[in-house]
């Protein structure tokens, strides 16, 4: 009982305090765009402009960090830092191309119609990157333990890892596929960890906002690679069963073969939907809540917003401690059904 209280209390306590730095985040924001706009706080800008990819990581009011931006057309190959388009707004005439380009909500284009390929590093890019350090740490450190505590008992990053490596062994993989689960076991825990380091780098906000697995392309890259091992691995069994599904009557075997081939299909698809909407869904919600604050100051003056930002903290307070649970139950149930659709594909049918 008292080493739940205490997880408990840590969720409560990470909650707390990436709920407080959210809403300093959005204040900052708020009163930022209100120096460069006569405009009123617009909570729907605001709320995507964290939620979407960007070519700049905006830390906090007055320091952003730029980010190289690497355009590719038919006059050449142009690479400069973001910070040239001034307030992200102003265009910006490379001088080695002639390209001029403007960046509209993020999306760079060039203004005379010339088509482009934007390779740029974006926040997301950077946060993959650092994703991919912390997996390589971890993975390293935990083998190097291994071979340090050498039939002693674990320590460190070690001990930390093992239970989890063990979870998705003993209670995804061994389950799920059965007595071939070993050869797929290195990209399940390759992908349980990336969604998980990714979904908890999310939800810090002194990161520039990162939302790696709230974006689209990053969890459709992540089911295509589900899909090909599923592919690649299915036995004949696998196919025979989506070709003649047995105990199905011939008549009925043109309505079904489209049927089953559709749901070789919808299963990655389904992989990719789900983790980005609910990671999505999540970072709207709180920063959804957080915006109230700033709406009813706007509206009924400060005073309704002081009185607002009690409920609104609170409740922020409470999705982020959710969020720490989802940013587990996502990175578990993207696995899990991986590792489902793995034994599907190489069971043994009789």
């Amino acid at each position: 009982m008292n080493k739940i209280l205490k997880i408990k209390r840590l969720f409560v306590s990470f909650g707390a305090l990436f709920a407080f730095l959210m809403l300093a985040q959005i204040s900052m924001a708020s009163s930022s765009e209100n120096k460069h706009s006569e405009k009123s706080f617009n909570a729907g800008e605001t709320i995507i402009h964290h939620v979407q990819d960007a070519h700049q990581m905006h830390i906090f009011d007055g320091f952003t960090i730029p980010l190289p931006v690497i355009l590719y057309s038919e006059k050449g190959l142009d690479i400069f830092m973001s910070s040239k388009f001034h307030h992200g707004t102003e265009p910006y005439t490379s001088s080695s191309t002639g390209n001029t380009y403007v960046n509209e909500a993020e999306h760079i284009h060039e203004v005379s119609g010339v088509k482009i390929y934007d390779l740029s590093i974006t926040k997301n890019v950077i946060g993959i990157f650092i994703c991919l350090g912390l997996m390589f740490w971890l993975f390293i450190s935990t083998a190097k333990g291994y071979v340090r505590n050498k039939g002693k008992a674990p320590s460190g990053v070690q001990s930390v890892m093992e239970p989890l490596i063990l979870f998705i062994r003993d209670e995804v993989a061994k389950p799920s596929i059965g007595a071939h689960f070993e050869r797929f076991m290195p990209f399940l825990l390759t992908i349980f960890f990336f969604i998980l380091i990714s979904n908890f780098l999310g939800l810090i906000p002194f990161l520039g906002g990162m939302n790696i697995t709230g974006n689209i392309a990053v969890t459709m890259t992540l089911a295509f690679f589900t899909f090909v091992i599923t592919t690649i691995s299915a036995n004949k069994g696998y196919w025979m069963h989506i070709i003649k599904p047995p105990g199905v009557p011939l008549w009925l075997l043109p309505i079904m073969l489209p049927i089953e081939i559709l749901g070789v299909f919808s299963k990655p698809i389904v992989l990719m939907l789900r983790l980005f909407a609910n990671i999505t869904a999540g970072h709207i919600i709180i920063l959804s809540f957080t915006s109230l604050i700033f709406i009813f100051a706007e509206k009924s003056g400060t005073g309704a917003g002081l009185g607002v930002s009690v409920l609104s903290v609170a409740f922020s307070i409470f999705m982020n401690t959710l969020e720490l649970l989802v940013a587990f139950l996502q990175a578990y149930v993207f696995t899990l059904l991986s590792a489902l659709y793995f034994g599907m594909a190489v069971e043994e049918h009789h």
